[in-house]
């Protein structure tokens, strides 16, 4: 059966549901503690609270950092979230195990980590991105570790937001180069806001630097003037091009373009589904076979096409339409995924039906500093009558903000951290 069709019948609830065993006797193990793993454990232990809930992570506790952008230029009062993965897990009342998965063995139900081998009856894998340094002619190792070291953009983990922020800081002028990945990417409107954020900073820090952008995609309208006008003796803006090479002796990218030099960067490599997935025979290939570098999985049921016993959440998630393509990339659409993900595995382990939900996602990005305005980017979505997945896009002008986008991380937070 063809995947969009099982999709529509699922949502229609005309598919029969895997037959319900006992819940107690049921383990879900979740892979990646970040807004999707987090989600499905803590919602998980609502709905279901006998099953046998385990989430793992490499990472000994859990960093977030909703408005980052202007923590970086000392621009409001934002901090990060971090909490250890062990006193969450014993606040929600699952089970953390730290370790790395090293791989999934999927005919036999298993994650095999450091920690051990790990049997599963419901897996959720939310093992977040990796960044492909290939794409740009880098396959050794050491000069990629080194290049995250010393010009990361820290889009693939915020715990590097802290070291982005020093290099700003200790940057007195010159270029300062910024790439932005070709879509999908995480977070869409993030890399935009942080420019702006940053030629405001040049300017009004008096720093004798340029913020030269190198963006493979069309600029986002919200910030179109503000860094083409406003901010035009502060930027240099390279539409529509693309990384092809570095050369980090030199400090030198070549685009489709010109070779541009520069004295400090915030360097983002094009964003894939991390390695575990790869590993799994679980990403999507194209109808010429090729890999589209994201996951295979159903577009309101999260689950891999290849392995229904397996849900693939957040960024690491691929095509779910032909029309509008991915979810927005964001954290509100992991955690929406995560609680519709557990909703299922509830419905199927205790045979107690929950009301259905669709992912949304909402982001509240500085689109002017002075005088200071918002931008708030909804994005929702609806099935036809045909099962047809519909995308709509609202953009409203916050022009007097008093704390929206504090008010909606908070919630968001207490959702999966503060019960």
């Amino acid at each position: 059966m063809r995947a969009g069709r099982r999709q529509f019948l699922l949502a229609a609830g005309m598919l029969p549901l895997v037959r319900p065993l006992r819940a107690a006797d049921e383990r879900v193990v979740i892979v990646g503690g970040g807004w999707g793993g987090l989600a499905a454990a803590s919602h998980l232990r609502r709905l279901a609270p006998e099953i046998d809930v385990v989430l793992v992570d490499r990472q000994s506790a859990f960093t977030s950092f909703a408005l980052s952008n202007r923590w970086l230029v000392d621009h409001g009062n934002s901090s990060i979230e971090k909490h250890d993965y062990a006193a969450l897990a014993a606040r929600w009342g699952y089970r953390f195990v730290p370790a790395s998965v090293d791989s999934i063995d999927r005919a036999q139900r298993t994650v095999n980590t450091s920690a051990g081998r790990l049997p599963y009856d419901w897996l959720v894998l939310a093992p977040g991105i990796r960044e492909n340094y290939a794409a740009w002619q880098v396959n050794d190792p050491q000069v990629v570790a080194e290049l995250r070291q010393h010009y990361s953009g820290a889009m693939l983990n915020a715990a590097d937001l802290p070291t982005l922020k020093k290099r700003l800081a200790g940057f007195k002028g010159g270029d300062l180069l910024m790439t932005i990945p070709p879509a999908p990417y995480r977070c869409p409107p993030a890399p935009y806001e942080r420019a702006m954020l940053i030629a405001w900073w040049l300017k009004t820090q008096k720093i004798p630097g340029k913020l030269v952008i190198i963006d493979p995609n069309p600029m986002m309208p919200a910030f179109k003037s503000i860094l083409l006008e406003r901010f035009k003796a502060q930027v240099t803006y390279l539409d529509h091009a693309r990384v092809r090479q570095i050369d980090p002796a030199r400090k030198t990218v070549s685009t489709d373009i010109d070779d541009i030099r520069f004295d400090e960067a915030m360097l983002s490599p094009p964003q894939e589904a991390a390695g575990l997935l790869w590993q799994a025979g679980l990403i999507r290939r194209d109808a010429g076979g090729n890999s589209t570098g994201w996951a295979d999985q159903g577009g309101l049921d999260f689950r891999s096409v290849a392995d229904q016993r397996v849900f693939i959440i957040g960024d690491a998630a691929g095509l779910v339409s032909p029309v509008f393509g991915h979810y927005p990339k964001t954290g509100h659409v992991a955690n929406r995924m995560g609680a519709i993900v557990a909703r299922q595995i509830a419905a199927s382990a205790t045979g107690k039906t929950h009301p259905a939900l669709l992912p949304e996602s909402v982001c509240h990005v500085v689109s002017s500093v002075e005088p200071l305005e918002y931008t708030r980017i909804e994005a929702s979505y609806r099935q036809r009558g045909d099962g047809f997945l519909m995308q709509q896009v609202k953009q409203v002008r916050e022009p007097n903000p008093a704390g929206e986008d504090s008010a909606w991380a908070e919630a968001m937070y207490r959702d999966f951290l503060r019960p």
